[in-house]
């Protein structure tokens, strides 16, 4: 009797061997011929940017955003926490010509505390999306400036104004050259 049950066992489990190891190799081959085409430049446009989903563009996330930046529905300088520099290279990989307006191009910004003025609310952590906020309630709060990603919602959300977005400092990643600006010809008489 005991036989009988061993013999059993092992049926059953070389029969549900056999049944996965069939379903994984179907599923492998439809995975194959059934998956949609990637394109390379969409992978490469995310990599390129932030990737804090911040959905400041108007898309949902950065894939979103680089699928319609690659689809040629969106400008190259859709990304505010990128900045300029961001907006420089994902021209140069798409192939199009960067639109300027003639203004200034805006450098990133992060939300700065001021430490006088913070009274430990922690309404500014609950809005932070990225929780780039760190404190405690009746304590000082802080940014941390490399997880913010410059929404602005704890700058509305602090009841003392002690939040305010300030420019980072441009580094050799993030620093953009400036075009000349033209200057018309004179007439001389």
């Amino acid at each position: 009797m005991a036989a009988n049950l061993i013999i059993q066992s092992t049926q059953a489990v070389v029969a549900f061997g056999v049944v996965g190891t069939v379903l994984g190799m179907v599923l492998g081959v439809a995975a194959r011929y059934l998956s949609a085409p990637v394109d390379d430049r969409t992978e490469a446009v995310i990599a390129l940017l932030p990737g804090s989903n911040c959905a400041q563009c108007g898309f949902a996330g950065c894939k979103q955003a680089a699928a319609a930046l690659v689809d040629g529905r969106a400008a190259p300088s859709l990304c505010p926490p990128g900045g300029a520099s961001t907006a420089q290279r994902l021209a140069e990989l798409l192939g199009v010509k960067l639109m300027v307006d003639g203004a200034e191009a805006a450098l990133p910004t992060v939300a700065w505390v001021d430490e006088e003025r913070c009274i430990g609310c922690t309404r500014c952590i609950r809005k932070c999306g990225s929780d780039a906020i760190v404190g405690a309630a009746k304590q000082m709060h802080t940014v941390l400036p490399e997880a913010c990603y410059a929404c602005g919602l704890c700058v509305a959300e602090c009841p003392t104004q002690a939040i305010v977005m300030k420019s980072v400092m441009p580094t050799l990643a993030t620093w953009h050259w400036p075009k000349p600006t033209v200057k018309a010809p004179v007439a001389v008489s």
